[in-house]
């Protein structure tokens, strides 16, 4: 589904130069959960938004779904991430005055398809939010918060899901939920790539990837752990 082909990002000149991410080589089938691991400065982010387009590489080549997509114009690489690829961050970035319900529709409105407000429905329900639809951010516990941004993510039916820290602003039990989320996710056939700097976070993905001044060290597959029920 995924391959990065010697990607480099470099910021800067001369003394301002800053090498983000270092001739990074990586391929992901869409039956992979995995785990971006590193110290803070390592390129993680960097690593993630490349991935999904938000940044383009200084070098080297993204190749998605057989697709080289680093090179596209924006409306190109819209339409390449439409249905294909969704985020999902620490910070919820949910529109205040918005409910539950429209924050999830809102993807839809941006890329021009039509409401589907059945579907919609339909996945804050599959969160555990179907009680919550009519609910704004500020009726709503970080949790909950997060699970409005997944079941946003999830509205335009993609394939891969980034995901940035996701339990970051969470404490130890929220943030075990919204793991279980994501296993599941991952169980029904979504290709998930999540940033974590928590060794237990990344126990529940089947491949961890360690990042360190740019580079890839280290590529491991890992026996998938499960949330436990609290």
């Amino acid at each position: 589904m995924l391959e990065l082909k010697g990607i480099s990002k470099i910021y800067g000149e001369g003394s301002a130069r800053v090498v983000a991410l270092d001739k990074i080589s990586f391929s992901a089938d869409e039956d992979n959960f995995v785990a971006v691991m590193g110290p803070s400065g390592s390129g993680k982010s960097t690593f993630l938004n490349i991935i999904g387009g938000l940044d383009r590489p200084s070098k080297g080549e993204v190749i998605l779904d057989g697709q080289r997509i680093d090179d596209l114009d924006e409306n190109s690489l819209v339409d390449i991430r439409r249905g294909k690829i969704a985020y999902v961050f620490q910070q919820y970035h949910l529109l205040q005055s918005l409910t539950a319900l429209e924050n999830v529709l809102l993807p839809l409105v941006f890329c021009g398809a039509s409401k589907d407000e059945d579907r919609a429905l339909e996945i804050l329900e599959k969160v555990g939010l179907g009680k919550r639809t009519g609910h704004k951010p500020s009726q709503l516990s970080g949790g909950e918060q997060q699970r409005v941004a997944i079941a946003r993510a999830l509205v335009s039916m993609p394939s891969l899901i980034l995901a940035d820290e996701p339990t970051g602003n969470m404490d130890r039990k929220t943030g075990s939920e919204i793991l279980r989320l994501f296993t599941q996710l991952h169980k029904e056939g979504h290709g998930i790539i999540m940033v974590t700097h928590d060794p237990e976070i990344a126990d529940y993905a089947n491949i961890k990837v360690f990042l360190q001044d740019g580079r890839l060290v280290k590529k491991t597959n890992h026996k998938v752990r499960r949330p436990k029920k609290r």
